[in-house]
C-alpha cells in the first residue's frame, strides 16, 4: 500500500465534476484522481476547513459512533477500480481486533480527514491509474481548475434547498 495525502479538491473543467487528487507521500509525484459528487466534495471541504456544524453531519456521526463504541479508524484504503467505480475500505481497530468496512472513496477520505487517519492506495491501483501531475502553481488549465471550498459548500446548500426525493427516482 502507498500512503497518499489529499492534495486538492478541484473541478474538472470538461465535465464540471469535482475531483479528488490523492498524491503519494515520499519520492514520486503520482496522483490518483477520483471523480466524486458535489455533496461528497462539500463534505470533504467541510473537513478541510474544519467547519463545525450545529449538529453532526453523517461523517461526523460515523466517526463519533466508532469512537463511542471503543474503536478507531486505523486507516482508509482505496483498493480497486472495477467498471469505472473505485472501492475503498475503512480499517477499524477495536480491542486489538481489526474490522474492514467497505466504503466509497469519497466517504473514506471524508472520514480520514475528520479523524486524522492515514489514506492508503493499493500499489496495483496507483500503478494502473496514478498520473504524474503538476499540482502547485503549474497546474495545466485544461486538466483541472481550482475550486473555492466555500463556493462549493454554497452550491451544495443551494442544491439541497432545491432537490426533491422524487428527483432520485429517475
Amino acid at each position: 500500500m502507498i500512503e497518499v495525502v489529499l492534495r486538492a479538491v478541484r473541478v474538472d473543467v470538461g465535465s464540471s465534476t469535482p475531483l479528488l487528487l490523492l498524491e503519494e507521500v515520499g519520492p514520486g509525484n503520482r496522483v490518483l484522481p477520483i471523480f466524486i459528487g458535489a455533496p461528497e466534495a462539500a463534505a470533504i471541504a467541510y473537513a478541510l476547513q474544519k467547519v463545525e456544524t450545529p449538529r453532526p453531519m453523517s461523517h461526523d456521526l460515523l466517526a463519533n459512533t466508532i469512537t463511542a463504541l471503543g474503536g478507531r479508524i486505523f486507516n482508509v484504503e482505496i483498493i480497486s477500480l472495477i467498471d469505472n467505480t473505485f472501492f475503498a475500505n475503512l480499517r477499524i481497530l477495536r480491542d486489538n481486533v481489526e474490522t474492514l468496512v467497505s466504503a466509497r472513496p469519497s466517504d473514506a477520505v471524508a472520514l480520514a480527514m475528520r479523524v486524522g487517519a492515514p489514506i492508503l492506495v493499493s500499489d496495483e491501483l496507483m500503478n494502473a491509474e496514478g498520473k504524474v501531475m503538476l499540482l502547485d502553481d503549474e497546474v495545466e488549465a485544461e486538466e483541472v481548475a481550482p475550486v473555492d471550498e466555500a463556493e462549493l459548500v454554497a452550491e451544495l446548500r443551494e442544491f439541497l434547498d432545491q432537490v426533491n426525493p422524487e428527483d432520485f427516482n429517475k
